[in-house]
């Protein structure tokens, strides 16, 4: 077994999170070559498991595990070993150890991504500003990254799409699950078109603290981050603080001190972000890089 169908195999092990994930990489790391001869029970040690420990040892090397594995071969895989793994994910905080994905892997590799995210429930206010934005972003075909959430989310993927750009999701299911389901179709279409992202195996629904895991990976594999709408208190300024611990620009748009979901991107500005008015507020992030 070579190291990138390890890590598969950890990932789709039961008992074993994020943290434990990150400790048995950085091992790995330490010690090349190694870890074929790993025993689950030094590998639970080493992801100091507790009370999942017994769970995770017997998963480990069982017949289901086998099985699990086989019924995700259909999907992509694309782990931290990979020379195509984006270095700006890498050296973020707590990076996957691996995703599975549907779709245009390439994109990844575009020059520029642009994470635009918000609050799920949008004012009329936030399209007037995706609409104002993003035709210049796209048209310097910049890549938009988003969550595939109800609101700023999906209305980010399909005005994106409307203009002819591409666009990556990432979610906090299983490739398989749709969540809400009134985004099904547009999944469906940015699976076989574009590029859906998820390191939760098929099945997989939606948890509370998985949006909080997706949020990391959004952060993680940006330049820059754009935030229309947002409470002062919400996920999208949790991901905006992942994002600025991972060094990235930070963009809000302001909005009335009086609306509610305004108060999120207002903070953000005081805090330091950079207000975007124009969509070349937004160049001037990637203004010298771009092709």
């Amino acid at each position: 077994m070579d190291v990138r169908n390890f890590l598969k195999r950890l990932k789709l092990a039961t008992g074993i999170g994020i943290k434990g994930e990150t400790l048995v990489y950085e091992w790995i790391q330490a010690h090349p070559g190694e870890f074929k001869h790993l025993s689950a029970d030094r590998i639970a040690s080493i992801a100091q498991l507790g009370k999942t420990r017994t769970a995770f040892c017997q998963d480990f090397i069982s017949d289901d595990l086998n099985q699990r594995i086989e019924r995700h071969a259909d999907l992509g895989w694309l782990s931290i070993v990979d020379p195509e793994y984006p270095e700006m994910l890498k050296e973020s905080f707590q990076p996957p150890i691996g995703l599975f994905y549907r779709g245009n892997i390439a994109l990844l590799t575009a020059t520029h991504l642009l994470a635009v995210i918000g609050t799920r429930t949008p004012t009329a206010y936030a399209y007037d500003c995706l609409e104002a934005l993003l035709p210049e972003v796209v048209a310097d075909q910049v890549v938009v990254v988003s969550g595939l959430a109800r609101g700023i989310d999906s209305m980010s993927h399909r005005l994106t799409l409307n203009l002819g750009g591409h666009s990556i999701g990432v979610i906090g299911t299983g490739l398989d699950v749709t969540y809400p389901r009134e985004n099904a179709r547009l999944q469906d279409y940015m699976a076989t078109h574009e590029l859906v992202l998820s390191e939760y195996p098929r099945d997989a629904y939606g948890q509370k603290f998985h949006f909080v895991e997706r949020n990391r990976i959004i952060a993680g594999l940006v330049e820059t981050l754009l935030v229309i709408e947002a409470k002062k208190k919400s996920g999208t300024l949790i991901t905006a603080s992942l994002a600025l611990q991972n060094n990235r620009n930070v963009l809000a748009v302001p909005g009335k001190i009086t609306d509610l979901f305004s108060q999120g991107c207002n903070e953000l500005i005081r805090a330091g972000a950079q207000p975007t008015l124009t969509a070349a507020d937004i160049m001037a992030e990637f203004r010298g890089n771009l092709n």
